[in-house]
């Protein structure tokens, strides 16, 4: 294979050896964007290889300025490499030894020295890849909270990290994957917190990824550790906020970094993770707790709610008097699971729609579709109103979901309890809870059970899904992610 027939050349003593070389096999010369500066120090010459765009300019144009008054303030000497290496003016300089080295740094936006007669090289950290600054993610925001999210950077998000936790146990382990891409990935977890066979797992998996590179960043990552097929439903929890990221490293998971990701990879996680939201803790404990149960009831909807009326529908004699009204009141000549298939697709046209239009055109988009092709399409008969109201109350409670791809796995279970109500009535409704049930429970992600703490059923920890405890009174950490120290507070 390429990767392992790669050249490990070590760095040749010959400044024009290495010039050759970063010609032939990088494009120096040839790539606009990757460059080389030549110095002669002493009467040596002292080259350094950089990429426009990923490197700050004020820090090479300083480090220039330091070598080259090596010249004033210096006799001549055969050691020159230390004297160079003492006068690079920056906290993160490192020796390298191949050429495979020089050549990763340099396409990761650092800068490399050599100097002729040394046969080693010394890496300068000057990176500044382009990118946003922090801000509050669109698909995350709170009420009362911090503003700041994670970007592209991956330097900034695990920044970000250890502004909130400042402890000398947190590791950050980062590695680089790809055989072209050399996307750099960090493991961050608490020593002493995270179970290591977890961290060696994540470790392992992530080395054994062969792939030429990770452009979909941290989605590519998730197929590669997981394997999960077409299982809709995500093992993983995705976030973009900073405090959220912190809140799970201190219970003991441990979250991946993927370098040109705004998002995080939390692990382990249960379906009940992806239902949680940072403004039920933004919030006291009572308001979290209606907010908590409010977005269940959400959840709930958008995936019963249209299979049950549908029944009721198909069975009227299952509704008591009081409620008989339920049920569409007019005659149409289109079944009314068609029209709900329709109406369920309809709004997933118009969320791709959304993504895709220009945010100062969405609103107008949105009221065209509402008002205008949805009442239109109820005065042709195209639709009866009371499809159009379960539909919008199904829709709402798939945006009332945190977690985006919960909320579509979750659409595709509706559609699937659809079709077996319309084909076997009250059995296939029976059928279709019980079998999503019996899915859900098989589920294992990192050997964590999926409805864990439902199935297998822990009531206290139950109970703290239920209710929204304050967090002086939250001193155990979940047993599920089995932590090397349990105790999130010290007992008085």
């Amino acid at each position: 294979m390429e990767a392992e027939t790669k050249d490990k050349k070590p760095i040749p003593e010959s400044v024009r050896e290495i010039e050759e070389y970063m010609k032939e096999r990088v494009g120096l010369g040839k790539s606009f964007d990757l460059g080389v500066r030549k110095l002669k120090i002493l009467r040596k010459d002292v080259h350094f290889y950089y990429v426009n765009g990923l490197c700050d300019t004020s820090f090479i144009i300083e480090i220039t300025e330091q070598l080259i008054k090596i010249n004033d303030n210096e006799k001549l000497s055969t050691n020159l490499f230390n004297i160079v290496e003492n006068r690079l003016v920056h906290q993160s300089v490192s020796p390298i030894k191949t050429m495979d080295e020089l050549v990763d740094q340099v396409l990761s936006g650092l800068i490399c020295v050599v100097v002729d007669g040394a046969g080693e090289g010394l890496v300068v950290d000057v990176r500044s890849y382009p990118g946003r600054n922090p801000t509050e993610p669109d698909t995350e925001k709170v009420v009362r909270g911090s503003r700041d999210g994670f970007v592209e950077n991956i330097i900034i998000n695990t920044a970000l990290t250890r502004r909130r936790i400042r402890d000398e146990r947190l590791r950050f382990e980062i590695m680089r994957i790809g055989e072209r891409g050399k996307t750099d990935i960090a493991i961050g977890y608490i020593d002493g917190i995270a179970d290591q066979n977890l961290v060696e797992i994540i470790r392992k998996e992530l080395q054994a990824i062969k792939v030429d590179g990770l452009t979909m960043a941290d989605k590519t990552v998730e197929e590669f550790l997981l394997k999960q097929g077409y299982n809709p439903y995500p093992l993983v929890r995705y976030t973009e906020r900073a405090d959220v990221a912190a809140t799970h490293l201190l219970e003991g998971h441990v979250i991946i970094y993927v370098d040109t990701s705004p998002s995080v990879i939390i692990t382990p996680t249960t379906i009940f993770h992806h239902m949680q939201h940072a403004e039920e803790y933004r919030q006291s404990p009572g308001v979290g707790t209606f907010v908590r149960w409010v977005r269940f009831l959400g959840i709930a909807s958008s995936l019963f709610l249209l299979p049950i009326w549908f029944l009721f529908i198909m069975e009227p004699h299952l509704l008591p008097n009081k409620v008989s009204f339920i049920g569409p009141n007019e005659l149409t000549n289109i079944p009314v699971v068609v029209q709900i298939f329709l109406a369920d697709i309809g709004i997933e046209f118009l969320r791709m729609a959304a993504i895709h239009t220009p945010t100062a055109l969405s609103n107008a988009m949105g009221l065209v579709a509402a008002v205008l092709i949805g009442q239109i399409a109820i005065d042709v008969g195209l639709f009866v109103p009371e499809v159009i109201l379960y539909i919008a109350v199904v829709a709402i409670g798939n945006f009332a979901t945190p977690s985006y791809e919960l909320s579509i796995a979750n659409k595709l279970a509706r559609l699937f309890m659809l079709v077996l109500v319309a084909i076997f009535h009250t059995l296939g409704l029976v059928v279709g809870v019980t079998v999503y049930i019996i899915l859900l429970s098989r589920i294992r992600s990192f050997n964590t059970p999926y409805l864990w703490p439902l199935l297998p059923f822990h009531p206290k920890a139950f109970l703290q899904i239920l209710i929204r405890r304050a967090i002086p009174g939250s001193q155990i950490r979940p047993s599920i992610i089995k932590t090397q120290n349990r105790i999130r507070q010290p007992r008085q």
